[in-house]
């Protein structure tokens, strides 16, 4: 029999595939089909710290229009407000607990430092095992430079673990300059797992009615690749677990990232085009390649072919075609 079994953030995975932060993952009742079809640990639907701001800021404007506002109603207003979503979020994160025996991944899905660290306390307190924090950084704005990035990441990171003690996963965007510098000091900072990578809201044109839209949504396997690359490259760089996300959609691809240091991958694109079942195929086709290559357990080829152990560290790096394309037709 393969032990298809692995660690992610300390927790003990009955194998290496999450259902990541979606859609998929807002109720009880997806969250107990998840469970049923193979996922070994689900990250729920992120709280967007923008969300929770933006509805503070409608309800106190609403106040302020008034004559005369006690500074009292302000306070009582806003807390009220964050309360709301929250109770939400932790009846959602006890529930599960209560439903399901695989672990529960809270995620913040944040961009600054401000209250919103309190909310990590509390979903300590429900009963969450562990809080992955979504951070993205689009490098579009010039007043904002890679010390800056790097100075508010850490904040974050230093402000929720003071008042957690589960462990704190990253989730980053792969849009950062000196990736693996930035990674190195994610690291430094005290969290348990980097996950790589999260995935941007993805603009199109509609040319039909000369519009900005929506497009992209999910991904596809073509996006596996970039991720690979910096799994490999980064797997002994860091201490902390690393976990692949994006473009992996079967078991293929799955044991790809293994193979180049991935403690976990999460998955979703794959579940929305297909369903949940897909998880169990995948660890179908993890468990026969395995017996096929005679591995016993997933530490006996985890991260065989990282940068640092394959043959041709060289290969990872590689950005020009150059013989691969010189005589494609």
């Amino acid at each position: 029999m393969t032990d298809l079994s692995t660690t992610y953030l300390g927790l003990q995975l009955k194998n290496p595939i999450i259902a990541g932060s979606s859609g998929l993952t807002d109720s009880v009742e997806k969250i107990i089909q998840l469970e049923s079809m193979g996922a070994a640990a689900v990250v729920l639907k992120s709280l967007f710290e923008e969300e929770i701001i933006m509805e503070m800021e409608e309800t106190i404007h609403s106040m302020t229009n008034r004559h005369f506002v006690f500074p009292e109603t302000m306070d009582y207003m806003e807390t009220i407000v964050k309360e709301d979503m929250l109770t939400n979020y932790l009846e959602l994160i006890s529930d599960s607990k209560n439903a399901v025996k695989i672990p529960i991944i809270a995620s913040i899905n944040c961009v600054s430092s401000q209250k919103w660290t309190y909310f990590a306390a509390e979903i300590e307190k429900a009963g969450a095992d562990a809080l992955e924090l979504n951070l993205f950084f689009l490098p579009s704005d010039t007043q904002r430079g890679e010390r800056e990035i790097m100075d508010l990441t850490t904040e974050i990171i230093s402000k929720v673990k003071e008042v957690v003690r589960i462990p704190v996963a990253l989730k980053i965007s792969m849009f950062q300059s000196n990736l693996i510098r930035y990674t190195e000091l994610i690291d430094q900072a005290g969290v348990e797992g980097i996950v790589l990578f999260n995935r941007s809201w993805l603009p199109d044109i509609d040319i039909s009615n000369l519009l900005v839209s929506s497009g992209f949504v999910l991904s596809s396997p073509s996006d596996l690749g970039n991720t690979l690359r910096w799994v490999s490259m980064l797997s002994d760089r860091v201490s902390c677990d690393l976990c692949a996300s994006t473009g992996i959609h079967d078991g293929a691809g799955l044991i790809k990232q293994l193979l180049a240091g991935a403690q976990a991958c999460q998955v979703v694109s794959t579940l929305y085009i297909h369903d949940a079942s897909q998880i169990r195929k995948m660890i179908e086709e993890l468990s026969k390649w395995m017996e096929l290559h005679e591995f016993k357990s997933i530490a006996e080829f985890r991260g065989r072919l990282s940068q640092a152990k394959t043959g041709n560290p060289a290969a990872w790096e590689r950005v020009q075609f150059m013989k691969h394309f010189r005589n494609f037709v």
